[in-house]
């Protein structure tokens, strides 16, 4: 009999364990707070990064141009095939008062350095080591790129592997008049 007993207040802690735990998890996910999606036609959230020259990049030191954040990775297979591309429309619009910044998914700076050599990448290269700049934006998928207008709008979030011929005509969407 004293086992038994043993093993039903041992059950019964078990289970109250459990409901405790769930019901912690469920009051968790009711009572967080909601991460604000950003949309087109929103505000773009500023940000700074550092870029691997050492070089600070704030959204609000851009304004009045159009801005590209492009958010990679070096594993990223679609994001290999775009650059090529969007290194020659970064050359075609950077004096067009359109700006790439191609946002690294905290990654080593070895490994990122080697990469964009590899790549030829002209564009300012930053790795979101603690990744507020992925939070703030909510990426997800990469590659994923946000078209930012001269007013600091987003105009467009493409996520996935763009053409060429679509890189350019979102860049010439952003371009300031």
């Amino acid at each position: 009999m004293e086992k038994k007993r043993k093993r039903s207040v041992t059950r019964g802690i078990i289970l109250a364990i459990l409901a405790i735990a769930i019901g912690y998890t469920v009051y968790g996910a009711v009572t967080k707070d909601k991460l604000e999606v950003v949309k087109a036609g929103a505000q773009a959230p500023d940000f700074e990064v550092v870029d691997l020259n050492g070089e600070k990049h704030r959204l609000k030191d851009y304004e009045g141009k159009g801005v590209v954040l492009n958010f990679w990775g070096t594993w990223c297979e679609p994001c290999e095939r775009e650059f090529p591309a969007m290194t020659r429309q970064y050359s075609a619009f950077a004096n067009k008062g359109v700006q790439i910044i191609a946002v690294n998914f905290a990654q080593s700076e070895f490994e990122v350095k080697k990469y964009v050599a590899n790549m030829g990448m002209t564009f300012p290269v930053a790795i979101d080591k603690t990744k507020s700049v992925f939070t703030a934006y909510s990426i997800g998928p990469l590659p994923t790129s946000i078209f930012i207008k001269p007013d600091g709008t987003i105009d467009r979030i493409i996520t996935g592997e763009m053409s060429e011929e679509k890189i350019a005509q979102y860049m010439e969407s952003i371009k300031p008049e």
